[in-house]
Order: structure tokens, then C-alpha cells, then sequence
């Protein structure tokens, strides 16, 4: 399961060996600077929009991978029955995180008073 770490300066994505190679992706790190926005999603697997590339997709049960459409690239990692949270950017490699974890809420409320 990816976890989040959250530093007085940076947001970390950190991928298990499976998780990055079945998105073919690797640990993220962005600056808290960079956050523009934060809010948990209950049903991720669904929240999901876009065309997956590369990635791993299971429908309704687990996606992991880059999806994009117009004008968006979303790292995703997320499971079902799961919450997430959803990290909006600027300026880095990916314009969303959507990354499962079970304190979402918690995630959430920390990166929101940091900002």
C-alpha cells in the first residue's frame, strides 16, 4: 500500500516494489508549496477519470498508474473500500495525487493547516 509522508517542507508518494511496477511508476516527492488543493474521496477506484497510461486497472477493485485526459495527469493509487485523498499541484510532473490510505481524513487536515 503507498503511504504518505508529510516533512515540515516536502509531500512524499513512497510505492511498494508491486505498486511500482505494475504502474510503472516511481516514489514521488512535491514541496508543500506546491499543494494547491486537498480533499478526501470516499469511493477513489470510481473517482478516477481519464485514459490510463501506463498503468495497472482492475475495474472496481484496485488502479494504480498515470491517467490523463485534457489538460491533467493524475497519479493514482488507490483500492476499493478504501479512502483516498486527492492532492491537486502546480507546477510539478503530475496535476493530481489520488493516493489510498486509510486516515485520509487526517492526511488531509495536515496538508490543508500547512498551506
Amino acid at each position: 500500500m503507498a503511504t504518505l509522508q508529510l516533512t515540515p517542507s516536502t509531500l512524499s508518494v513512497h510505492l511498494t516494489p508491486g505498486e511500482k511496477i505494475a504502474g510503472l511508476l516511481r516514489d514521488v516527492a512535491v514541496p508543500r508549496s506546491a499543494v494547491a488543493q486537498v480533499e478526501v474521496v470516499d469511493d477513489a477506484v470510481e473517482a478516477t477519470r481519464g485514459l490510463r497510461a501506463p498503468g495497472l486497472a482492475l475495474p472496481g477493485i484496485r488502479k494504480i498508474g498515470t491517467w490523463r485526459r485534457p489538460g491533467e495527469r493524475m497519479l493514482v493509487c488507490v483500492r476499493r473500500g478504501q479512502p483516498a485523498v486527492r492532492i491537486r499541484l502546480r507546477g510539478q510532473r503530475f496535476d493530481t495525487l489520488l493516493v489510498g490510505t486509510e486516515d485520509a481524513a487526517a492526511v488531509a487536515d495536515s496538508l490543508s493547516r500547512a498551506r
